[in-house]
């Protein structure tokens, strides 16, 4: 038992040694990386502190709106989340996106693939309306297909009849 009491304190040390120095491999080191404190005040290119980052998008700007029960209208605040993504959209021409259209369990596979299709349509034409070349959107239908909760309660619906604006480097040509 004294032998194993050992190993596992050594291991356990080695591990934390481990973790001890993120720029051990000098990848972070010196020239301007951002260990150093030289990008932008710490912001790490890519991550959810880049302004002109997915992660960004996603997580400051929001990537989705909801929709209220067989209704693709967007409420006013939808109406605000995709402003800002309009804005966000325009700051950063380089990115295309991708309007995920969904809807909940509710009803056949045929009516909320043409629902889903609605609501993200309503989002292309509403980013659209804001500025947003069209050449830069698409909208595809998952319907009931990809939700996110599953159960048969109104919360789970909710969060499933929903608009996701998945962005991307890159062109829509093709």
């Amino acid at each position: 038992m004294n032998h194993l009491s050992k190993a596992i304190l050594l291991v356990a040390g080695l591990a934390l040694a481990a973790c001890t120095n993120p720029n051990r491999f000098g990848d972070d080191g010196g020239a301007g990386g951002a260990g150093a404190g030289g990008v932008s005040g710490g912001v790490i290119p890519g991550s959810p502190n880049d302004p002109s980052s997915p992660a960004y998008f996603a997580q400051a700007i929001g990537d989705r709106v909801f929709f209220a029960v067989d209704q693709s209208t967007l409420s006013p605040e939808a109406q605000a989340v995709l402003n800002g993504q309009a804005q966000w959209l325009m700051r950063n021409s380089d990115y295309m996106a991708v309007i995920e259209g969904h809807a909940d369990e509710q009803g056949t596979r045929e009516y909320n693939l043409a629902l889903g299709a609605r609501r993200a349509n309503a989002v292309m034409e509403y980013l659209i309306s804001r500025g947003v070349s069209s050449s830069r959107l698409k909208f595809i239908s998952y319907g009931k297909e990809r939700p996110v909760e599953i159960c048969s309660e109104e919360a789970c619906y909710s969060r499933n009849r929903r608009a996701v604006t998945v962005i991307a480097a890159g062109s829509l040509t093709g």
